[in-house]
């Protein structure tokens, strides 16, 4: 009881934070970004483990530890080379890191990231395949590289394996060659398209 308690307050003084503009924002957030200027690169971002948001013509930007005040002046920064004028940024909080508590036996947690329509943590189910997990995702966006899709995994002795799939080819009637099962913990990674990709 003294737990759920402790957890009902703690969800309350981060909701309050959120709206008061201090909350501090922290990896498996899921942010809404919208430039004014330029409807099309309106999105929703997971922050990575490492803190961090990858946003189109922004690279990869620090997000965890600052407000959305912050992150939008740091965004219309690394946006204005861009612009005739420093764009107008707006950061929201879309969705707070979920506990590690939430799933059941039988789920697993991957990280969906990049330049997909619904970015942030998922939870499905054991024994789902790469192309299942794609199906169900919620698509991807204009910038998407869909013939780079990466799955990031690290190993039990701490290296990072990498699986690439080309989606483009096997929408197209390609023979696939790598629909990995998914393990809890891993990252599906839709890079940004690159010009004349």
């Amino acid at each position: 009881m003294f737990r759920l308690i402790a957890a009902l307050f703690a969800l309350f003084f981060a909701t309050a934070a959120v709206a008061q503009g201090n909350y501090a924002i922290q990896p498996g957030d899921t942010l809404r970004v919208e430039v004014i200027e330029d409807a099309s690169l309106n999105r929703d971002l997971l922050v990575t483990p490492d803190g961090r948001i990858s946003f189109p013509f922004a690279g990869s930007v620090k997000a965890s530890g600052r407000t959305t005040t912050q992150l939008e002046r740091a965004l219309a920064s690394q946006l204005s080379d861009n612009f005739a004028n420093t764009p107008t940024v707006y950061v929201a909080i879309r969705g707070l890191a979920e506990g590690s508590n939430s799933s059941s036996a039988s789920d697993i947690t991957i990280f969906l990231m990049g330049e997909v329509n619904a970015p942030g943590p998922k939870e499905i189910d054991k024994g789902t395949s790469l192309l299942q997990f794609l199906a169900t995702s919620g698509g991807f966006s204009n910038f998407a590289a869909t013939k780079r899709i990466q799955l990031r995994r690290i190993t039990d002795s701490g290296a990072e394996r990498i699986v690439t799939l080309n989606y483009h080819a096997i929408s197209r009637g390609a023979v696939m060659q790598n629909n990995v099962i998914l393990h809890d913990g891993d990252v599906v990674l839709v890079p940004e398209r690159r010009l004349f990709e």
